[in-house]
C-alpha cells in the first residue's frame, strides 16, 4: 500500500543545508578507513562481499555502500539553487583534481529514490578547485541515494554513496514486480538471464521499435549500452558493461546487449539499461530477482535530518519522478 510521507531535511544550494546532507550521509553509512577496506576488480570495476584474512568484517563490499572509501570521501559543496555540487576529498584531504576517463567520461553521477524510482545518470563538470557540478538530478521530492562513479588517476574504479533528502509531499513507491519486457518511448526491451548470487550470469537485453529489432544502435559510454543495478534495501550499486565493444570487428550494434554480471547477494535489484538510438538516450528498468526469493531485503539505517534544517521544495520545473541523461 502506498504511504504519504512528509519529508523534510535537505536541498541544494544552501551551505547549511550541503554540511547537513554530508553529516546524514555520514550517520547513514560505514565509514571505513582505507586500511580496513579492500575493493576487488571483478571486471565491472566494483568488488564482491567476503571476509578478510583475518576473518573479520567483510573485506569486498558492493559499490556505493560507503560515503568514504579507500581514504577517498564524498562531499557536497555548496552550490547556487537548481544545481547539485559535490568533491572528492583524497588521502591528503584536498579535492582530487585528476581522474582518469572510464566508460567515456571522468565522473558518472547517478541518482534514485529509496524506493528505486526517479533514476538518473548525469555527467557533472568539474572546475579547477575540483569541484564537480551538474544541473540537479534530484526530480523531486524524496529521500535520493547519490553515487559518484569514478576512477582516481593511478587508482581503482571506486563507487562512493551519499543519502541526500528533498523534502515536500511523496507517495511512496513499490517496487514493480518482475517482467521479461518493458517499452520505454515506443522501444520494446526484452531481457533473458537471471543473476544467481556468487557466480557470473549473463543477462540478455534486446531493443526492437514497432516489432522490428533495432540493428543500429548508436555507441553510448564507449558501449551499445549502459547497466547499473541497484539492490533493493541498502541500494548496493553495481555497474557492468556489456561483452564487446562498438568496432571491435565482432560486436553488432543490436539488437541485443549482453552482460556478465554478478551480484553478491539474494534479494530484489533494480535493473537500469540506457541505450542510444536516433541520437537519444533513453532507459529502459526491470525488476530482476535473484537467488532465494524468501532471503531477507539488505537494509541501511535510516537518517534523521536536524530538526532545524529545512529547505524550500524543488520548483516544480524540475520534473516528475522518472529517469533522465546528461
Amino acid at each position: 500500500m502506498n504511504t504519504a510521507t512528509k519529508l523534510s531535511g535537505f536541498a541544494l544550494g544552501l551551505v547549511t543545508v550541503f554540511g547537513a546532507a554530508y553529516g546524514v550521509g555520514s550517520l547513514a553509512d560505514p565509514v571505513a578507513p582505507a586500511a580496513e577496506t579492500r575493493h576487488d576488480d571483478n571486471g565491472s570495476g566494483h568488488g564482491d562481499e567476503g571476509h578478510d584474512e583475518q576473518g573479520g568484517a567483510p573485506a569486498h563490499l558492493p559499490g556505493g555502500l560507503l560515503v568514504s572509501e579507500r581514504g577517498y570521501t564524498l562531499q557536497p559543496a555548496a552550490a547556487p539553487a537548481g544545481q547539485f555540487a559535490f568533491r572528492i576529498a583524497g588521502p591528503d584531504g584536498r579535492s582530487v583534481t585528476r581522474y582518469e576517463v572510464a566508460h567515456d567520461r571522468l565522473m558518472h553521477l547517478i541518482v534514485a529514490r529509496r524506493d528505486l524510482s526517479g533514476f538518473r545518470h548525469v555527467h557533472p563538470e568539474m572546475a579547477d578547485d575540483g569541484t564537480w557540478r551538474v544541473a540537479s538530478p534530484l526530480v523531486g521530492p524524496g529521500a535520493w541515494r547519490a553515487f559518484a562513479d569514478f576512477t582516481p588517476a593511478g587508482g581503482e574504479p571506486l563507487t562512493l554513496g551519499l543519502d541526500v533528502t528533498v523534502p515536500g509531499q511523496l507517495t511512496e513507491r513499490p517496487l514493480p514486480e518482475p517482467v521479461t519486457s518493458t517499452t520505454v518511448d515506443g522501444y520494446t526491451v526484452t531481457l533473458s538471464g537471471s543473476p544467481e548470487p556468487g557466480r557470473t550470469s549473463r543477462l540478455t537485453l534486446s531493443v526492437s521499435r514497432d516489432g522490428r529489432p533495432v540493428t543500429d544502435l548508436q555507441p553510448y559510454l564507449g558501449a551499445y549500452g549502459h547497466l547499473v543495478a541497484l539492490r533493493q534495501g541498502d541500494l548496493a550499486y553495481l555497474h557492468v558493461h556489456p561483452e564487446g565493444a562498438p568496432g571491435d570487428g565482432r560486436t553488432p550494434a543490436g539488437p541485443t546487449i549482453t552482460f556478465s554480471t554478478e551480484v553478491p547477494s539474494a534479494g530484489a535489484y533494480r535493473l537500469y539499461l540506457d541505450f542510444r538510438h536516433g541520437d537519444a538516450v533513453r532507459t529502459a528498468e526491470f525488476t530482476v530477482l535473484a537467488g532465494d526469493r524468501t532471503a531477507p531485503t539488505p537494509t541501511a539505517p535510516t537518517p534523521t535530518a536536524p530538526a532545524s534544517t529545512t529547505a524550500p521544495t524543488p520548483d516544480a520545473g524540475h520534473g516528475t519522478p522518472g529517469h533522465g541523461h546528461s
